[in-house]
């Protein structure tokens, strides 16, 4: 896998639910990818192509979640009452609400991400409403399902090292799923600042070459 490299962003049509992410980045990259290269895909899209988005006027959300999202940052995720009843739904009430008490503990004692080291990844990876690319920023996309079976289906597709991330402008990478023989630490040291950049770039598939 590459070590040092050249990154390109690649713009690709506007994906929805009625495509398939694995035929999406083979097309994409075909004739530009070769072995050795490193293909890293973001994991909203995948989860847009699974269908796992949501307006938040479909869901209703209990008094639970209307009251712990008041207690979220608001420049963070599950601020409203459906983000945070879609994390109860994921992740249960018992663990929402164990990761909330220790959330709670953490602000006070100045540990950080408590909340969601008990809720889980799933909880972790939920977008709220505008947390996402144009049109889809008007509603909640869920993390994605079994992201390293596709991380090994484009892999198997295209020859070529794929991981699934989620990326920030504060160089936070969290690797979803991963082709098989991926070097963790080496993909977060290539992704850290973030060349896919924001979602208005429509460009969630990022090519690392050698």
């Amino acid at each position: 896998m590459v070590t040092t490299a050249a990154k390109i962003a690649i713009r690709t049509h506007l994906i929805t639910p009625e495509d398939n992410i694995v035929e999406v980045v083979e097309n994409y990259t075909k004739n530009i990818a070769e072995a050795g290269d490193l293909i890293a895909v973001c994991e909203s899209v995948v989860a847009i192509t699974q269908g796992r988005i949501v307006q938040p006027e479909e869901v209703k959300a209990g008094s639970l979640a209307r009251f712990l999202c008041r207690f979220t940052a608001r420049h963070g995720s599950l601020t409203s009452p459906a983000g945070m009843q879609l994390a109860i739904n994921e992740a249960g009430r018992c663990r929402i609400l164990l990761g909330a008490a220790l959330g709670a503990v953490g602000k006070i004692t100045g540990q950080k991400g408590l909340f969601y080291y008990i809720a889980g990844r799933q909880v972790a990876l939920i977008d709220d409403v505008a947390g996402t690319m144009p049109p889809f920023e008007g509603y909640i996309v869920l993390g994605p399902k079994n992201a390293a079976r596709i991380a090994r289906a484009v892999w198997e597709r295209t020859g070529v090292d794929t991981v699934i991330v989620d990326v920030n402008d504060l160089g936070c990478v969290d690797i979803v799923g991963a082709s098989p023989g991926v070097k963790h630490y080496l993909v977060k040291g290539l992704l850290e600042d973030n060349p896919s950049g924001n979602y208005a770039q429509q460009t969630p598939i990022t090519l690392i070459k050698d």
